[in-house]
C-alpha cells in the first residue's frame, strides 16, 4: 500500500484516521492507568483527558466513515511514517516518576505528529473529498497542539509568578 492510496481512497484514509485515534485513545489510557496506579494523579488526570479527547475523535472518525466500506486491516498492515501510529505517545511515559511538564511535552509531540500526518495527507491528496476530511482533521489536531501549548505556557507563567 502506498501513500498514493491513502491520498486517493476515502475509505483507506478513514481506516487510517480510525486506527490513529484508536491508538491514541489506548496509549493515553494506558499512560493514565500507569500514572494513577503509581500515585502520580496530576499526570494521570492529564493523560485521561487526552484519552477522552482521542475517544471523541475516534467516534467522529467512525461517524464520518458511516455507510462506507472502510477496510479492516491488521496493525502490521498500516504503513505509518514511523514504527507506530503518529499520535501514539511514547511508552516510556509510563515511568511513575515522570513529571507533569515531561508528560505534557510527550503529549504535545504526539499531537504534533498527528497534525503533521493529516497535513501531509491534505497537501498530497488529489481526491477533493479526502482534502475536505483531512483539512478537518488538521484543524482538530492544530487545536489540540494549541491547547497543550497554552497549558505549558500557563504552567510556566504560574511557576514564574510563584518563584519556582
Amino acid at each position: 500500500m502506498s501513500d498514493d492510496d491513502l491520498t486517493t481512497s476515502v475509505e483507506l484514509f478513514l481506516s487510517y484516521a480510525i486506527k490513529l485515534e484508536e491508538e491514541a485513545t489506548l496509549r493515553f489510557g494506558q499512560l493514565a492507568d500507569a500514572m494513577e496506579g503509581s500515585g502520580n494523579h496530576e499526570v494521570g488526570k492529564l493523560f485521561r483527558k487526552l484519552s477522552d479527547y482521542s475517544r471523541l475523535h475516534l467516534a467522529d472518525a467512525k461517524a464520518r466513515a458511516g455507510f462506507r466500506d472502510v477496510p479492516v486491516m491488521l496493525p502490521r498492515e498500516y504503513q505509518w511514517p514511523d514504527f507506530e501510529s503518529p499520535e501514539t505517545a511514547a511508552i516510556w511515559a509510563t515511568d511513575p516518576m515522570i513529571a507533569y511538564d515531561e508528560a505534557i511535552e510527550i503529549a504535545l509531540e504526539s499531537e504534533k505528529r498527528g497534525h503533521a500526518f493529516y497535513k501531509k495527507v491534505f497537501e498530497e491528496a488529489t481526491n477533493p473529498e479526502i482534502r475536505v476530511l483531512a483539512k478537518e482533521f488538521v484543524e482538530e489536531e492544530a487545536e489540540h497542539v494549541m491547547w497543550l501549548e497554552q497549558w505549558i505556557d500557563e504552567r510556566k507563567q504560574s511557576a514564574a509568578m510563584s518563584g519556582t
